[in-house]
């Protein structure tokens, strides 16, 4: 048996964090370790319990969800950060993902859709399903607001190591593609895709999927309007 996934809740209202405690408190394979209040109480948790996920609240006082994030991802943990917001899409959520969060749900998340949002981040499966990510990332792609006019590209490290194949999964992956789906596209199995996508996040120093697509269209790999 595995041990189950260990979960920080951040959030600054107390009931909000009582009623994601009692939801996840029904499964089996999640553990909520510990609660924050703020954005420097959840720093602080993480760097002293390590859990495997923290669901972040974006807006807190303190110190918000993006600036706890960004902390969190500096200090070299291995957390993983799954934002929840109130808006579909928000001016916050670019930035969340810059800052190195690896999902997002919204609060009004169905539980079992919440349960099964941590097990996808713990896995590193980064891109949910459930709408948000997918979207902004489509927005994204379009050039639309979410995507803010910066500098030229600048060269990524470790993409000249790269096999051509590699290269191509990335560029899949970039538009949002799902493992079975980059597998469909290349007529290979999903498995042989996986491994590609594992050696495309250790050769460029990403933590998952969704930091890889952002990577990918800040360097340029993939232009906005591609996908």
């Amino acid at each position: 048996m595995t041990d189950p996934v260990r979960v920080v809740i951040a959030d600054d209202q107390q009931l909000v964090r009582t009623g994601f405690r009692l939801i996840l408190s029904a499964e089996d394979d999640l553990d909520v370790v510990a609660e924050a209040g703020d954005g420097l109480e959840a720093v602080e948790v993480v760097g002293r319990e390590h859990p495997d996920v923290v669901l972040m609240d974006i807006r807190m006082p303190e110190l918000d969800g993006i600036e706890a994030t960004r902390r969190i991802v500096a200090s070299g943990s291995r957390t993983r950060v799954l934002m929840l917001t109130t808006f579909d899409l928000n001016e916050y959520v670019y930035e969340a993902l810059r800052a190195g969060a690896s999902g997002f749900l919204l609060k009004d998340t169905p539980a079992e859709q919440l349960a099964e949002g941590i097990r996808v981040v713990a896995r590193g499966d980064a891109l949910l399903a459930p709408s948000v990510t997918r979207r902004l990332l489509d927005e994204f792609s379009r050039g639309g607001s979410a995507a803010p006019v910066e500098a030229p590209p600048a060269p990524v490290p470790g993409l000249d190591e790269l096999t051509s194949r590699e290269l191509e999964v990335f560029r899949l992956l970039a538009r949002g593609l799902s493992n079975a789906e980059i597998a469909a596209e290349l007529v290979v199995s999903e498995t042989t895709v996986k491994t590609h996508v594992a050696r495309v996040l250790m050769k460029l120093g990403v933590r998952d999927r969704v930091q890889a697509v952002v990577l990918a269209y800040e360097s340029g790999v993939v232009t906005r309007g591609a996908a």
